[in-house]
């Protein structure tokens, strides 16, 4: 009896000096770090709306029959803008249509009137001026710089958008009529129009304030290496200037931009 207590007292004294299982911690995972926030992306530049159908009419030797049948379509409530076809041959380009039905009806009833003769109807997806079509953004940009290096020497005329002359703002927007593309015709609506950019590409548009102030009053078409082409004022003819030239750069206001 003796020995049996014994070992039961030795069981208990065993059971409590031994090393109890270790728990093993609970663990927490980890939470997730917080998602970064995506840096902000600049507002898209805002697309310029495309012409619809357009018409072509006229093949003038002289610059200034084109800039009479231009004079006549503006006074009929009709967008026109000439062009060099080639050197030594101008055309003219009109109007703004949502169909070929449309466009033509209104050919066919200007014929009719004796205002022009043979027309042709440009597809808003004809290349411009005969030139190869863009098949990417700095084809464009080429094509706006090459169009405004066609008007090189004609005269200014304030508030002219004929062959008679060309005021800055009407210079800009037929480069771009020109290109298929709505351009506002008020210097300062286009320069609202488009996207600020630090660093103006080919066919972009640089603003000045040249009458004093900080509004926009002047604006010419970007050709690239500091170049630009403008219609410079009265008795001027449209000409290249350099944003350098200590005149432009103390008055420039900055570029916009409507085609990226």
């Amino acid at each position: 009896m003796r020995s049996v207590i014994q070992v039961v007292l030795a069981g208990l004294l065993l059971a409590g000096c031994s090393t109890p299982r270790p728990v093993p911690p609970r663990t927490v995972p980890p939470r997730p770090a917080p998602a970064k926030a995506a840096p902000a992306r600049p507002a898209p530049a805002p697309r310029l709306a495309r012409l619809g159908f357009t018409i072509q009419a006229g093949a003038f030797a002289r610059v200034e029959n084109a800039s009479r049948l231009a004079d006549l379509l503006q006074s009929r409530g009709l967008d026109a803008v000439y062009y060099a076809a080639q050197p030594g041959l101008y055309r003219v380009r009109f109007g703004d249509f949502p169909t070929r039905e449309a466009a033509r009806a209104r050919a066919e009833a200007l014929r009719a009137a004796g205002v022009i003769q043979e027309f042709y109807l440009v597809a808003p997806e004809e290349p411009p001026l005969a030139r190869p079509a863009p098949r990417e953004l700095a084809g464009l940009r080429a094509n706006l710089v090459e169009t405004a290096a066609t008007y090189l020497g004609v005269p200014y005329l304030w508030g002219g958008t004929t062959p008679k002359g060309f005021d800055c703002s009407g210079l800009a927007m037929a480069v771009y009529r020109l290109n298929g593309l709505q351009l506002p015709r008020n210097s300062r609506a286009q320069f609202e129009a488009g996207t600020r950019t630090a660093t103006p590409s080919p066919g972009d548009l640089v603003f000045f304030a040249t009458a004093g102030g900080s509004e926009v009053s002047h604006v010419g078409i970007y050709a690239g290496d500091d170049v630009f082409i403008h219609a410079p004022g009265r008795g001027r003819r449209i000409a290249r200037e350099r944003l350098g030239d200590p005149y432009y750069r103390d008055r420039y206001l900055g570029a916009r931009s409507y085609l990226d």
